[in-house]
């Protein structure tokens, strides 16, 4: 079964476009200011803990951009999703809907996710001390949400 696209993924989808388009032009027009050794890798608490060449910034950008051409990918294919429910011809359509939903908007955290991180380490500095619990609200928040909206349908 397909799953006609609506308003909501148009949005997410285009606005996870202009992020890593966004992110890459940034880093085209930027190389020679950045400086060239960056932070690789932050603790919990947000201090950096490893620091590396500039060009793991190419390698971020490769995932962040192969992360929403794969999620992207699976959200074509709702067949294989594990719904985490029985689906039924009646309520077929409306789990498909919420899970493409979930799926989108997962997507549009880890494209923001990541470019943070990006543009972040292309300043050397460490991480604000609520990036971390900041993420992981947003992500199971979300995963939360349409869990709960799944569980209604």
């Amino acid at each position: 079964m397909k799953v006609a696209r609506n308003k909501y993924d148009y949005i997410i989808n285009i606005l996870s476009v202009l992020c890593l388009l966004g992110v890459s032009i940034f880093l085209l027009v930027s190389w020679d200011k950045i400086p060239v050794k960056i932070p690789g890798h932050y603790n919990f608490a947000g201090k950096i803990d490893k620091i590396t060449d500039k060009s793991s910034l190419k390698v971020l950008l490769a995932v962040n951009w192969g992360l929403f051409l794969f999620l992207s990918l699976i959200e074509r294919f709702p067949g294989t999703w594990n719904t985490g429910v029985q689906v039924t011809e009646r309520n077929r359509e409306k789990v498909y809907r919420i899970l493409k939903n979930m799926l989108g908007t997962l997507k549009l955290c880890v494209v923001l996710v990541f470019s943070y991180i990006i543009l972040h380490s292309t300043s050397a500095e460490n991480m604000p001390l609520l990036f971390v619990p900041v993420f992981i609200i947003l992500l199971f928040g979300s995963i939360g949400f349409f869990g709960y909206q799944l569980k209604k349908a």
